[in-house]
């Protein structure tokens, strides 16, 4: 019933809420964005969704215009505000237009640029059998310390578990995360570097197939060999 229906109307109903009674501070915060450096207050982004449709996330901007996402050797164009924000999460508050919208809800995996996903395995695809979260049970279990692969599947440990107790478990430890300022956020290298991650497991594995197909082939040739033997013994 929660996962259905119930996690859903918490999402809609909560997310309405807060977006009217946080309106003054969404001004206020798109104003001292605007004032520190050039640019929208907003930034937007094609993420990953449930069952791997795309959406537009919202973001409080963080970053200069210029900062360029694909040149790995130059460093993130993090603002001073965009310091604050991040280290506060407050940054993430414009999700809640996303969460309203149906796109996203409070609490599920991190909805990841769409490089990510297409390089997910068949079981690394669970994690987008949910709506991705503001905050998650990966973002507050390790964060820096844990790798892709760790995050993935802890994701997917989510997706088989989820419950209403669990998602009230994520919020506590979350809230604890965010008071000691244990911010999770990679730059642009490290994101680089985990999508490079990905792609490369479906090498290791195909010549690991590749590996496993020539034994076989071995096997059955030897079978053969020894039955034929056999047979001409008798």
């Amino acid at each position: 019933m929660y996962k259905k229906i119930g996690k859903r109307v918490i999402d809609f109903v909560f997310s309405l809420i807060l977006l009217i009674i946080l309106f003054p501070v969404f001004i206020i915060i798109s104003v001292i964005i605007r004032t520190d450096s050039k640019g929208p207050a907003i930034f937007k982004q094609v993420r990953t969704g449930k069952n791997k449709k795309n959406f537009i996330l919202y973001k409080f901007r963080s970053m200069r215009i210029s900062n360029n996402f694909y040149n790995k050797k130059e460093k993130d164009k993090i603002t001073k505000v965009g310091e604050v924000l991040r280290k506060t999460s407050l940054d993430e508050l414009p999700q809640l237009i996303n969460i309203l919208k149906g796109e996203m809800s409070f609490i599920g995996p991190r909805p990841w640029i769409i490089d990510y996903a297409r390089h997910y395995n068949s079981e690394q695809r669970k994690r987008l059998d949910v709506l991705p979260g503001v905050t998650g049970l990966a973002q507050c279990s390790g964060r820096n310390n844990l790798s892709i692969f760790d995050r993935i599947n802890i994701d997917i440990y989510y997706v088989d578990n989820l419950s209403l107790l669990l998602d009230i478990k994520i919020i506590f430890k979350t809230i604890k995360c965010i008071l000691k300022r244990e911010g999770f956020s990679n730059s642009k290298y490290a994101i680089h570097e985990e999508i490079k991650l990905l792609k490369n497991q479906h090498k290791k594995k195909k010549v690991v197939d590749e590996v496993n197909e020539e034994v076989e082939d071995i096997i059955k040739d030897e079978d053969f060999v020894e039955n034929e033997i056999v047979g001409s013994e008798i």
